[in-house]
């Protein structure tokens, strides 16, 4: 009886010549954040840095240099934060102690109408730098994030106001509106990087006439 030697089956990438990484390989380098390939079982080269698109064309950022609506977003922002940070430690408190909650209470109320005023004026600044009210593409998954923390904050506000629950439980759900404010923040101090990291808008050419070319 005669053997036959069983050549294993090779597989090509496209005009490369190089075996090509499984599907499961590929899908990993792609999700995993790891720096070290080897870290996560990979030993090919890692990938390259993707390059993200400007949050702002030049008109774009032009309205959003000219609007007071920007000014009135950079004065309420670091207040809600500042307004969140007292208000988190009086819910800590409370629950740690079961004492202060009154003035915990009203620091939370506080916090939402800060928040309520920050989402009404920051859709106005959408609208007029972006065109429209919410969900501008360079801020979709932040206004996506901001509508549960608008529905977490209110939910708490007609826990309280209907008597909905006992004030411990009523922190509990004030205190889970403040871990989704908290992940919004973080996004929103992500593209404020991003957005520092691009230049700043082209000064339109102007002719011998003095007319924007």
């Amino acid at each position: 009886m005669t053997s036959r030697t069983q050549r294993p089956a090779r597989h090509w990438s496209d005009g490369n010549r190089r075996p090509a990484r499984s599907l499961i390989e590929l899908a990993i380098e792609r999700f995993v954040p790891c720096p070290w390939p080897a870290h996560a079982g990979l030993h090919s080269r890692p990938l390259a840095p993707q390059i993200h698109a400007p949050l702002y064309t030049d008109d774009e950022r032009a309205r959003r240099d000219a609007s007071p609506w920007t000014v009135v977003q950079g004065v309420l922002a670091p207040v809600q934060f500042l307004v969140f940070l007292v208000s988190l430690g009086l819910v800590i408190r409370y629950l740690a102690t079961g004492e202060g909650a009154g003035v915990a209470t009203l620091s939370i109320l506080i916090k939402t109408g800060v928040l309520y005023a920050i989402m009404i004026t920051g859709s106005i600044w959408e609208k007029v730098v972006f065109g429209r009210w919410l969900f501008a593409p360079a801020f979709f998954w932040e206004d996506v994030v901001s509508m549960g923390v608008m529905a977490l904050h209110t939910a708490y506000l007609a826990a309280v106001l209907l008597g909905i629950g006992s004030p411990a439980e009523q922190m509990v759900l004030a205190l889970a509106a403040y871990a989704t404010y908290a992940l919004n923040a973080a996004q929103f101090l992500w593209k404020l990087g991003l957005a520092r990291k691009q230049g700043p808008a082209r000064t339109p050419r102007l002719p011998s006439g003095g007319v924007p070319a």
